[in-house]
């Protein structure tokens, strides 16, 4: 089974800084079109930020300039590097592969996946 498991949530006091991780487990051919999303209580799931097609970056207006996406595709992991966090960032953060692609003989499936959540609490 594809999983992708978030770490790196807790506790995080104003201004401070996190970084979230997310790990793709389980027998894959690639992981595409990755980013995080959160949603706070009460509030839709939002995107956070992005990679797209090509290498490229998109940020929210809310978190552009504090949070920065990455990837390691060595190790198949995706981060969220938090900085200058607000209690407005309060939330749960989700992975999500736009394209979980799993080869088989005989047969290449694809498929959308997303993480569990890990949750953030920033404190005042």
């Amino acid at each position: 089974q594809v999983r992708l498991v978030e770490s790196g949530g807790g506790l995080v006091q104003s201004g401070g800084s996190t970084r979230l991780s997310c790990v793709g487990s389980g027998t894959f051919f690639s992981l595409d079109g990755m980013g995080w999303y959160r949603q706070a209580p009460g509030k839709q799931r939002e995107l956070v930020a992005a990679i797209t097609s090509g290498t490229r970056t998109i940020y929210a207006d809310s978190v552009k300039g504090r949070f920065a996406i990455s990837g390691d595709h060595a190790e198949n992991t995706l981060y969220l590097q938090m900085n200058s966090v607000e209690p407005e960032d309060t939330a749960v953060y989700y992975c999500h592969a736009d394209r979980v692609t799993v080869r088989s003989p005989g047969r290449t499936t694809y498929f959308e996946l997303w993480g569990r959540g890990t949750l953030v609490t920033v404190s005042s």
